[in-house]
């Protein structure tokens, strides 16, 4: 199964250019923790989360601190402060692109201590975004579930074979399937679409086949 299965589409972002008050109101609007930060194309150039937030303030209030020493020794003193998203955000944030697949995921966010992923295509443009509530759904699925929609909807309704021809047993998220299809062909698809199915970790075949048609591939 792919990032790309399990991610939010629908993502709200901001640009480098907007105002710290506005990313905030937004956050707290959508109910997140953190925001991609795209550039006029769309490319992701940043992250800003509730610590860059947190880090900003810290460093104003050092500002403020410091203003009142500076003044009591040299005069008034100005304090630089954040106020654009570009100034605080996190750049070159970690990124996942859209074909790789959850266990990557997975990887990356335990490796990297973050709790959401950009998905993004090969040039870099977003495409989504996936957390860890998004990794957590996909392992927690049922066994049942996944078996039922493998013999329903992929042998059945997608590849429109016999499922009784077909034995599909699902541990944990682990796919075994065994049993015959009538071409070469039929056997990969089943493997791939399987493999794309939210919940499933890794597909074993033992599948057999009449028909070698990969020459006409």
């Amino acid at each position: 199964m792919n990032v790309i299965d399990i991610m939010s589409s629908e993502v709200i972002t901001v640009t480098s250019e907007t105002g710290l008050k506005e990313a905030a109101r937004r956050m707290l609007q959508a109910g997140v923790s953190g925001l991609p930060v795209v550039d006029s194309s769309g490319v992701v150039i940043g992250m800003i989360t509730e610590a860059d937030f947190v880090e900003a303030e810290a460093a104003r209030s050092w500002g403020r601190q410091r203003r009142r020493l500076l003044g009591a020794v040299v005069g008034e003193g100005r304090p630089i402060e954040a106020h654009t998203v570009g100034e605080v955000m996190t750049s070159h944030p970690v990124a996942i692109d859209q074909d790789s697949d959850v266990t990557e995921a997975a990887r990356k966010m335990a490796e990297h201590g973050v709790k959401r992923l950009p998905v993004i295509t090969p040039d870099g443009k977003l495409v989504g975004i996936v957390s860890r509530a998004d990794v957590l759904m996909a392992y927690a699925r049922p066994d049942e579930l996944i078996e039922d929609e493998i013999r329903g909807d992929v042998v059945g309704r997608l590849l429109q074979l016999d499922p009784d021809s077909i034995e599909v047993t699902v541990t944990e998220g682990d796919v075994t399937l065994t049993g015959s299809v009538p071409n070469r062909s039929d056997a990969r698809l089943l493997e791939e679409l399987t493999a794309r199915l939210e919940g499933v970790i890794g597909v074993e075949s033992d599948l057999e086949w009449a028909l070698d048609d990969s020459s006409i591939e």
